[in-house]
């Protein structure tokens, strides 16, 4: 048997308001509004006695370091955690294996991100419908095309924050040598607002520190909400990069 690693008791679940709870989040907003913790939570449905699926989720997380790092896990390293049998670890197996694959075909496609519209091209699918706000940072390879393609937040229905320690540690892990940043803005304006403006500026002084080229940071609306028409804002464009 393996040895379990234990946590505090308590029910995270119960504490919250049953409109906040991941299924009724899920139901209410969609599987994009949940974050990674819900997201396991809903695939893991139960947790045991004395610690909740939210909690359980939660600790996974954190001995993974990320929803990425349990992509190496195997069978063994689930059932480490109380809670996870044998069955729960199996199916957190296969559904990371199905993850990888599709990263990796994603990332067999490889294509050039070097400016704006390339970028919208490839994430008008990717933010159709989206409700909540949602950051993204695109690691780059040499010739500029993309290595992969990382979710660092998701917020609520007004807003989300992102941070450039955690935008550049994603580069830096995959190896980089430029990147681009992308946010949604579910009212479709993409006009920037104050904090778009100041952490971009905080991600150009760090990209300029770690010597790593910053391609741009492109907000994705919607060409109806958009005054310019065009569904997008670049910070390059604008020439608020470089």
């Amino acid at each position: 048997m393996p040895d379990f690693l234990e946590y505090s008791t308590g029910n995270r679940l119960q504490e919250m308001a049953v409109g906040e709870r991941p299924q009724e989040r899920l139901e209410r907003l969609g599987a994009n509004a949940l974050s990674d913790t819900e997201l396991l939570a809903m695939l893991l449905r139960s947790g045991t006695r004395g610690q909740d699926v939210m909690t359980l989720t939660t600790r996974l997380l954190a001995e993974a370091g990320s929803l990425s790092g349990l992509l190496s896990w195997r069978e063994a390293e689930f059932q480490k955690l109380k809670g996870i049998g044998r069955v729960k670890a199996l199916q957190l197996v296969a559904v990371m294996e199905i993850a990888r694959r599709v990263i990796q075909q994603h990332a067999a496609e490889a294509p050039l991100l070097n400016r704006a519209p390339l970028i919208l091209e490839y994430f008008t699918p990717l933010v159709f419908g989206l409700r909540v706000e949602k950051f993204w940072v695109l690691c780059l390879n040499r010739k500029n095309r993309l290595m992969r393609c990382v979710e660092v937040t998701s917020g609520t229905a007004t807003s989300t924050l992102a941070h450039p320690r955690e935008i550049l540690r994603e580069v830096i892990r995959e190896g980089a040598t430029a990147f681009a940043c992308v946010h949604n803005h579910p009212s479709g304006d993409p006009a920037p607002s104050s904090a778009d403006l100041a952490i971009t500026r905080q991600i150009r002084e760090a990209a300029r520190t770690m010597d790593i080229d910053f391609i741009d940071h492109v907000i994705v609306g919607r060409p109806g909400c958009d005054p310019a028409g065009r569904g997008f804002f670049s910070f390059r464009e604008a020439s608020l990069i470089g």
